[in-house]
């Protein structure tokens, strides 16, 4: 299902804003729907979907989904995890509107009462952060899937909108892990969703701030390397890091979900992945 949403977000010379077309989309097999760009701009998959499933069986209190977009990883976390609040934040207030639209879509009517929308900016400085909304220790976990790419190594997209999505700029992931960290309460769980050679920025930047690190590899095939990690720490523990077996995505061939990986994209499964403190 396509629809159009105006890019005009301030209500002025509403005849003239830009129509965009947006999409209507599925997740966990029907018990998410999520409003999203049809073009032009990021759109959320399965790394959304695993992101939410990193969450053990049994998570309790508030979500805080940073840099969420149109909020496809916390409304599957919601779903999911009955015992959960859910706060959606980004700095576009385009998906934060599509995240709205979502809020209010009777399918989403078993959760949506969990879930809220704040406008701020993750990277900017303290001050700034906590007048928006992003008080410190509001958090019992954050989930994020930060922008994958560092402007200075990888080429941007052409759309502007759709670059800012996927690139870093030059502070890198810092400012992302920092506020992570301001929000969560001590004992709070991070988890993020990065590309497989970041590993070494993601434990860079977390050094001193989270232990109990996890380390879930997911392979696209068996015999292939790992593209994307998982990684799940926790804020001010002294528990060691653990590699943990990871998760194989398709079959061989390359064209079939596994089995596993069916249950999570299309049943809303979880990972299996236990809690540390």
């Amino acid at each position: 299902m396509t629809s159009a949403l105006s890019e005009n977000t301030s209500g002025c010379a509403a005849q003239a804003a830009p129509r965009m077309e947006t999409t209507h989309d599925a997740f966990l097999g029907g018990k998410v729907y999520v409003h999203q760009p049809a073009k032009g701009r990021h759109r959320a998959g399965m790394d959304a979907v695993y992101l939410a499933a990193a969450l053990p069986e049994g998570t309790r209190g508030h979500v805080v989904d940073l840099g969420s977009g149109v909020g496809t990883a916390g409304l599957c976390a919601a779903a999911r995890l009955e015992a959960v609040t859910v706060t959606l934040v980004d700095v576009d207030p385009l998906v934060l509107a599509l995240a709205r639209t979502a809020l209010e879509d009777p399918a989403n009517g078993a959760f949506s009462s969990r879930v809220k929308v704040l406008e701020a900016d993750v990277t900017a400085k303290g001050t700034l952060r906590r007048e928006a909304g992003l008080t410190s220790g509001m958090a019992d976990h954050v989930i994020m899937n930060p922008p994958y790419y560092d402007a200075s190594r990888f080429r941007a997209s052409p759309a502007e909108a759709r670059a800012g999505a996927h690139m870093l700029d030059e502070r890198g992931l810092e400012p992302w892990v920092k506020t992570a960290t301001d929000v969560l309460k001590e004992g709070g769980s991070l988890t993020v969703i990065f590309r497989a050679d970041g590993l070494r920025e993601i434990l860079d930047v977390i050094q001193g701030r989270f232990g109990a690190i996890d380390i879930i590899p997911l392979r696209p095939r068996a015999d292939a390397p790992a593209t994307r990690i998982l990684l799940r720490a926790v804020r001010a523990s002294n528990a060691p890091l653990q590699l943990l077996p990871g998760f194989v995505l398709h079959e061989d061939d390359g064209s079939q979900f596994t089995p596993q990986a069916r249950t999570v994209m299309r049943d809303g499964a979880g990972l299996g992945i236990t809690a540390r403190r």
